[in-house]
């Protein structure tokens, strides 16, 4: 038996036992530990690799940083953009267990809405903690915003799971037209922007704007993308007659609740009679519209380079994405390749979200959690559970908005250092060995694991007591000096 067989037969195993010990043991055996020797950034200027690395994942885990420099970036690169050819079977064991993630929506009624957000909330945590398939996780995220969907609205929470495996996760890193259509008749989307009332049944029925507007302005054109209130009018029209029965549960098309007249759509015509094509005609429109591509491609260009991004960066990802038809593949191929991206000018410009933060955090430390309350607790005094953001704009994608919590990151910091975060558990010592740090002038090598380099001269003063008084041998001096790195805006940052 190979060691992928083997894996996998743990897996299964482990999954009908269902004990975390054993479970947290196998990971470990086989590649979800510490290494025996990790090798940190040595330059003072931020490595690139480490940069790669920060924003092509939720956080270095320790080990990626030398995988990456044995293998190339663009080695590692495409291996990310082809998820289904990576083993994530130990992310499997702690993820799969729970079981409303996989059920049609259908089935989901029958569970109380307590176990079906915690399930949810957990899942989402602990891919992005374990997942191998990183990009691929970060892409659901980014997605996850770009279609958000609230779950405390109507039935959003019965309907969520399926939207975020059918819809965010299949075609996470597919094609941008697929993505659309098949969010555009999710069950979860025609409950959470109305899409199941919009409908003709008499002539004088006006249509609900809700979806329409929202597919305009936030899923594809943006808000300076060209069109009109009148487009938006016609579009809704075009979108009559889309259902969703509670009592059935089930998606359908009702030719009697739709506009069957023409409709004009940004200068594009739709002949009378059309049925439910009117959906596919209108989505041809929007996806190949040039404000898409802008749109879309700023979008990725801020998640991933900076705040503002250069103009022809962006320029250039639209070029991509309307040659490819709206291929993600190649549009993040493209931008993780640039000169743009790897411009030092745009290292260490994005802030941290709190669900960044916490991941990262705990990917950094190669932390053995199964995401049970007390973490989640953090997450909502931070402000970002998962699916929990009341308007389709999804979590905003700035700084200012995170500054209010920042004493939460604290504690959080200092309790998880300390080994306080009920169900969550890190080795800093044998972490520390990996690093060989045997004395205080090697605490440059710790704080570089977590940085991505050397630290500056004002950094030095602050951890001045560490690296000169501090006894680095007692757990609660390396406890505090690990809070404090955690809490340093160079950390922070990404």
């Amino acid at each position: 038996m190979n060691r992928r067989d083997f894996v996998k037969v743990m897996a299964g195993t482990l999954s009908l036992c269902g004990c975390n010990d054993m479970i947290s043991a196998v990971s470990k055996q086989f590649g979800q530990g510490i290494p025996k020797t990790l090798t940190p950034a040595q330059q003072s200027t931020l490595d690139k690799d480490f940069h790669f690395l920060s924003r092509t994942t939720y956080g270095l885990w320790p080990g990626d940083l030398e995988k990456v420099k044995n293998m190339g970036r663009k080695a590692w690169l495409e291996k990310q953009l082809q998820p289904q050819n990576i083993n994530d079977t130990l992310c499997d064991l702690r993820a799969r267990r729970f079981e409303t993630i996989h059920h049609h929506f259908s089935t989901c009624y029958e569970y109380k809405k307590k176990t079906l957000r915690s399930e949810m909330v957990k899942h989402t945590l602990l891919r992005a903690i374990y997942s191998r398939r990183q990009l691929f996780e970060v892409m659901v995220g980014f997605w996850s915003d770009h279609f958000n969907i609230h779950i405390e609205k109507a039935d959003c929470i019965y309907l969520k799971a399926t939207d975020d495996r059918e819809v965010i996760r299949k075609h996470a890193l597919g094609n941008f037209r697929d993505l659309i259509r098949a969010s555009a008749i999710s069950p979860a989307m025609l409950v959470y922007l109305d899409g199941k009332s919009n409908k003709k049944q008499k002539p004088q029925d006006i249509p609900n704007e809700n979806y329409a507007r929202e597919l305009l302005e936030l899923h594809t054109l943006g808000v300076y993308g060209g069109y009109t209130q009148k487009d938006v009018f016609e579009v809704a029209r075009a979108l009559t007659g889309w259902r969703y029965h509670r009592r059935k549960r089930d998606v359908f098309f009702n030719v009697h609740l739709h506009d069957q007249g023409q409709k004009t759509i940004l200068g594009h015509t739709l002949p009378a009679n059309g049925g439910k094509e009117d959906l596919e005609r209108v989505l041809d429109i929007v996806c190949n519209h040039p404000s898409t591509a802008s749109y879309i491609c700023y979008k990725l260009a801020k998640r991933f380079v900076a705040p503002k991004p250069p103009k022809q960066l962006v320029t250039n990802m639209s070029k991509v994405f309307s040659d490819t038809k709206g291929d993600i593949k190649a549009v993040l191929r493209y931008l993780f390749l640039s000169e743009e991206f790897y411009n030092p000018t745009f290292f260490a410009q994005k802030f941290k979200r709190p669900f960044h933060f916490i991941v990262s955090s705990l990917r950094f430390l190669a932390a053995d959690t199964y995401a049970r309350r007390p973490q989640i607790n953090y997450l909502e005094r931070m402000g970002q559970v998962p699916f929990q953001y009341p308007t389709p704009d999804g979590y905003p994608d700035e700084m200012q908005p995170w500054l209010g919590t920042l004493l939460w990151r604290w504690n959080f910091a200092h309790a998880v250092a300390a080994n306080k975060v009920s169900g969550t558990r890190i080795h800093l010592r044998k972490l520390l060995k990996s690093l060989n740090i045997n004395d205080k002038e090697q605490v440059t090598k710790v704080i570089a694991h977590f940085i991505g380099r050397l630290p500056t001269p004002q950094e030095q003063q602050i951890f001045a007591e560490y690296m000169n008084d501090k006894d680095m041998k007692k757990a609660t001096n390396q406890q505090e000096l690990l809070g404090l790195i955690l809490c340093s805006p160079a950390f922070q940052r990404y």
